[in-house]
């Protein structure tokens, strides 16, 4: 039976669902709904000390971000971005519209449509999150979307170059420097001079996560994305630097992100915590991921694959890093989870920043129902049918006709009913069912 060399503190639970966050998330909205281009200016130069004539980007300062970059820099990014171009265009290709005869004389079919207008948000109020540029922008401009448009934070009380370089290298159509709920709220409302989008894509903060749950509906979205998420399932055949090093890679995007290990072998559970306390005196973030660790690290200790597998399937993880003598095991067996990551030669922060594979994932649980965002996100599947005989929809009208009246839907009924006597030559009577 699996137990715990260190067990969590606290429990994680998203921010977005405090009483607190929802209440300001949904006084906000509501007063931009109300009061449009003015509130949104009055939340920008609150919470962001940011309040431009406008918040669209133009060439100009776009070019004044491009310069701030060296060439080595942008050769970077554009590196990573051609990788998730690359398989977002592979994804994009396995998804193929179809048609089929399935009756004599039945046509069905269905056509995988873009979403028209989609609205990245890309943080940069604390980190410059330039990856997330890459996941959403090119991701939806491969689906095939119309018009990308994106916002960001300022950082450090002015437009981050890096992320507004990836921004633009990325494709974005337009490009709006604000950040928060007045940044989701404006783009799903259509306020001022912000286009209305048709989807909202990205991570953010617990309020912005908050806003895209809350305007869900109204706007489609991709996920509601609460802190980050690690766990490696490791044996003993890599060691505790290699773990650890892991573990607060992630632990320090914020005090609330869950780093754990699950492992059958004790040594290398008692040596990963022997390595993190080391590296936690090394690392320049060492703040944030010492309150991510001790309040929501775990180390479980299972007595073979079999029981790793349900410890990994229960905790539904963001990331999920496999260091085994046998990953193929855990790739044919794990259910649950964000993203999978194979193997000591590779490792979460690949995913994050360049590897290709989206970074955008459920988080709390989420990945028993769905995953993370990826270009079918962008497109519509949608259906289409035609009869081409007489005989066809005389034939699928009776079967229908009957199926409506037991229903007690006799207007449904009818449509059929009609098709049956013009196409099929049967008298049936007004409200019957086709015998």
């Amino acid at each position: 039976m699996a137990y715990y060399l260190k067990s969590s503190t606290t429990q994680p639970a998203g921010e977005a669902d405090s009483v607190q966050v929802r209440r300001i998330v949904e006084e906000m909205i509501s007063d931009i709904s109300n009061r449009g281009e003015v509130a949104v200016h009055q939340y920008s130069a609150t919470f962001d000390k940011w309040d431009p004539a406008s918040f669209r980007l133009t060439q100009a300062q776009i070019d004044e971000c491009l310069a701030e970059l060296t060439p080595q820099q942008i050769d970077d990014i554009k590196f990573a971005q051609a990788q998730v171009r690359n398989f977002a265009q592979h994804q994009r290709n396995s998804m193929k519209d179809i048609e089929v005869e399935t009756l004599p004389g039945v046509i069905l079919g269905h056509k995988n449509i873009p979403v028209e207008t989609v609205g990245c948000y890309i943080p940069s109020g604390k980190y410059p999150l330039l990856a997330s540029a890459h996941m959403g922008i090119i991701t939806a401009k491969v689906a095939g979307a119309k018009k990308v448009i994106a916002t960001s934070p300022p950082f450090e009380g002015r437009p981050s170059a890096p992320v507004i370089a990836a921004i633009h290298l990325a494709g974005a159509d337009e490009i709006y420097c604000i950040g928060g709920v007045q940044a989701v709220a404006s783009m799903a409302l259509g306020i001022g001079e912000f286009p209305e989008v048709d989807m909202i894509v990205g991570p953010g903060n617990a309020y912005v996560a908050e806003a895209k749950r809350q305007l869900f509906g109204k706007i489609g979205i991709d996920l509601i994305a609460g802190p980050t998420e690690t766990l490696v399932v490791a044996d003993d055949s890599v060691d505790g630097e290699l773990v650890a090093t892991d573990l607060l890679g992630q632990a320090e995007h914020g005090p609330t992100s869950p780093a754990v290990l699950i492992t059958t072998s004790r040594k290398l559970g008692e040596d990963t915590l022997a390595e993190i306390e080391r590296l936690l005196g090394l690392l320049d973030t060492a703040e944030i991921a010492r309150k991510a660790w001790d309040n929501y690290g775990e180390v479980i200790i299972c007595q073979s694959q079999e029981e790793m597998i349900v410890e990994a399937n229960r905790l539904a993880s963001e990331h999920v890093q496999v260091m085994t003598r046998d990953p193929d095991y855990f790739l044919n067996n794990l259910q649950n989870y964000g993203a999978l990551f194979l193997g000591a030669r590779t490792n979460v922060a690949y995913g994050d920043k360049v590897i290709g594979t989206n970074h955008t994932l459920p988080t709390s649980r989420a990945a028993r129902y769905t995953g993370g965002l990826w270009v079918g996100k962008f497109l519509k599947t949608c259906t289409y049918q035609r009869i081409l005989t007489d005989e066809a929809s005389a034939m699928i009208g009776e079967y229908c006709s009957r199926l409506c009246i037991l229903e007690k839907f006799t207007g449904h009924a009818e449509q059929a009913n009609i098709r049956v006597r013009r196409y099929g030559g049967k008298d049936v009577p007004f409200g019957a069912a086709a015998e």
